[in-house]
């Protein structure tokens, strides 16, 4: 039997202990990774010291990892005549950057990152498109690149290239042209599109999806806002942000609210990636009731990376959702195709995307992760942290 080495959570509150597991083999739709880094998420820290999300022990966990796929179950893509119908995983041969899904397996520990060998489904996986891209930095991709993905679907705004599924309340009305012929509604960009604490990893990755968003004509977003601390707003900006705010400012909600109505914008969409849910909604609660010629803005949406607090106040007219995939198995596997092999994949192959932030390897093998946490959890900022789990 084929075994490996595996960094293994004997219980809440106690640091990580290194034994040797068997080795699974791929079931129908899996794929079989031998991992060469993993990126570390406060998450994995919060299961480790507070049981977060973990229903029994022991078990693996993790979520951000990079390899090499070794095997493949039955119904995985092996291969395509047109690059366009999606992603295909050959073994042996291609290196990808995957989401672990321990969390959605019952924390069945042949699902977790931390280890040589995991079982990942085909569809929470991306092939990487050259070897431009190294272990370290695509192993930074998936956590970064679901949740801002997630959050923009939950909050309902429109996936790039996509019909506007719900108009705003300032989309052009019909009419008749100049030929005689009926005008579509076309799209008047009025909007800024708020990532909050975006120097975080998921944060600079929404900078990056939303100045996609911002491009695409058929969005209704004229501009990216952010804040961040004031050592990370050159890097923020240069990823896509048309305005950088300090978040250690204390009037920085004025300074938006300001620069907002300056340029002639309203905010109605706040994405939260780490800080305080507060003045998030002091934000979007200051452009609730303003519109276009009367009408009004009813409604403001915030998505929520971090858990919302239960003693959160709830402000009339802001809705803050908890960015989470679904936990109905079909349902999610069909999000991560889109967030991971489609649009992933896509963006990483134009050059439209880059990782980011850049990572910073804390150590080197599985038994580094324990000392990773520990100082991911005093605080980093702009930067990922990683560890280098073989060669």
């Amino acid at each position: 039997m084929s075994t490996h080495l595996a960094a293994l959570s004997l219980a809440k509150g106690q640091p990580f202990e290194l034994q040797i597991r068997p080795t699974p083999k791929p079931g129908p739709g899996e794929l079989l990774i031998e991992v060469k880094s993993v990126a570390l998420n406060p998450a994995d820290g919060y299961m480790r010291d507070q049981g977060l999300f973990i229903s029994t022990y022991p078990t693996v966990i993790g979520f951000d990892i990079s390899g090499l796929v070794l095997e493949v179950g039955d119904n995985v893509p092996v291969g395509a005549t047109n690059e366009d119908l999606g992603p295909f995983f050959r073994p042996g041969i291609t290196r990808v950057a995957a989401y672990a899904a321990s969390v959605w397996t019952s924390c069945d520990p042949d699902y977790g990152a931390f280890q040589e060998r995991c079982l990942v489904p085909w569809q929470h996986a991306v092939p990487l498109p050259d070897e431009r891209i190294s272990w370290n930095h695509a192993a930074t991709l998936p956590v970064a690149v679901e949740v801002p993905l997630n959050a923009w679907d939950v909050m309902g705004i429109p996936r790039v290239g996509e019909v506007t599924a719900s108009a705003p309340d300032f989309v052009g009305s019909t009419g008749t042209d100049t030929n005689g012929g009926i005008q579509k509604n076309e799209i008047e960009k009025r909007e800024a599109l708020l990532i909050w604490g975006a120097s975080s990893s998921v944060g600079t990755m929404g900078v990056q999806t939303a100045r996609l968003i911002r491009e695409d004509p058929n969005s209704y977003f004229a501009a990216v806002y952010a804040t961040a601390g004031s050592a990370s707003k050159s890097y923020v900006g240069s990823l896509g942000a048309d305005r950088v705010f300090d978040y250690n400012d204390p009037q920085v909600v004025d300074a938006i609210v300001s620069a907002a109505k300056e340029d002639g914008l309203v905010i109605r969409h706040c994405f939260l990636a780490t800080g305080q849910l507060a003045p998030c909604q002091a934000v979007l609660k200051t452009f609730l009731g303003e519109g276009q010629e009367g009408k009004k803005t009813k409604t403001a949406k915030i998505g929520s990376a971090p858990v919302i607090p239960s003693d959160a106040e709830v402000v009339r007219g802001v809705e803050t959702i908890f960015v989470v995939p679904s936990t109905v198995e079909g349902e999610r596997l069909v999000q991560f195709r889109y967030w991971i092999g489609t649009w992933l994949r896509k963006n990483l192959v134009k050059g439209t995307i880059r990782p980011s932030p850049e990572p910073s390897v804390v150590g080197k093998g599985l038994g580094a992760i324990n000392a990773g946490l520990d100082k991911l959890l005093r605080g980093v900022s702009c930067t990922k942290l990683v560890v280098e789990v073989a060669e």
